[in-house]
């Protein structure tokens, strides 16, 4: 395993990021979220009219030029159909209320008692100390997170930590995506191709399939999928490129802890993490590819 500046190995950090990922993720799948959201006016009968007014909100009202180049990887016209009325329906600062005050119900529901445990409690410190030591210049989206005031309760700092963490490691991912060569539907078209996830997960990020057809015939022309679509070699050493330099530049946060912490936040999240998904809140397969890269 490739060692960081952290110490931590590569393994390591992607560990952590599949620990809190979904303990962030909870804000765009769970019930107690969505009915935050139709409070405000939101259209709820699918996730995604919500999804990017929730996720964008601490930029403030952005247009959605700057979503779709914060987020990367969803169509431009599927970004726009979301964010152009999404600040005439609710502001940003309403949003930002209703994010917590739905997780705050998501978690007391998932976790009932533990949501006030000692373990918990110390889960969440360990993690927003990494949070706050999180250099977010050039990471317009953990930037962002990190500016807001930080909840009371730790179950809420918790999410609070995982999630500007989580979005640390997103800005980072963009960063090595486009020192790949990989743009916005490549990103996903080559992903895809080494079976990270259906073919048909992907494209719920809302390209054409002439997009997505052209988006392939590029990436063969480079040698990195062949005529069936499938990975090839060196698409698969390109990927495995990418998320290794995604590892490297998520890794610098956790020096704020000692190796004896991080092992023991990997041991304190690991109830929680398996509390929220033996939820069945949270799909079964997803764009991420977690455990398949």
């Amino acid at each position: 395993m490739v060692k960081h500046d952290s110490g931590l190995e590569s393994g390591r950090v992607r560990q952590l990021w599949h620990l809190l990922e979904p303990l962030h993720a909870v804000l765009y799948y769970a019930p107690e979220v969505f009915e935050e959201a139709a409070a405000l006016g939101y259209v709820t009968e699918e996730r995604w009219p919500s999804y990017f007014p929730y996720r964008a909100a601490p930029l403030g009202a952005v247009g959605a030029g700057q979503v779709a180049s914060t987020f990367y990887s969803f169509s431009p016209r599927m970004v726009a159909e979301h964010i152009e009325p999404a600040w005439k329906i609710a502001s940003p600062e309403a949003l930002l209320r209703a994010r917590v005050w739905g997780v705050d119900r998501a978690y007391r529901a998932i976790f009932g008692d533990r949501t006030e445990s000692p373990e918990l409690a110390a889960a969440a410190a360990l993690a927003r100390r990494a949070a706050e030591a999180a250099d977010v210049a050039g990471r317009p989206l953990a930037a962002a997170n990190a500016a807001l005031d930080w909840p009371e309760t730790p179950h809420l700092q918790l999410w609070h930590a995982a999630t500007v963490l989580r979005e640390h490691r997103g800005d980072g991912h963009i960063a090595a995506l486009l020192v790949a060569g990989l743009d916005p539907v490549e990103s996903l078209v080559s992903f895809a191709a080494t079976g990270a996830a259906s073919v048909e997960r992907f494209e719920s990020r809302g390209w054409s399939p002439d997009e997505w057809a052209a988006a392939r015939d590029r990436l063969t022309a480079r040698g990195l999928t062949d005529a069936d679509g499938m990975a090839t070699d060196a698409g698969r050493e390109l990927r495995r490129t990418v998320e290794g330099h995604t590892d490297r530049l998520a890794a610098a946060p956790w020096q704020a802890l000692t190796i004896e912490e991080i092992d023991q936040l990997v041991e304190l999240l690991g109830e929680f993490w398996v509390a929220v998904l033996s939820s069945g809140l949270l799909p079964s397969e997803t764009t991420l590819g977690i455990g398949k890269v």
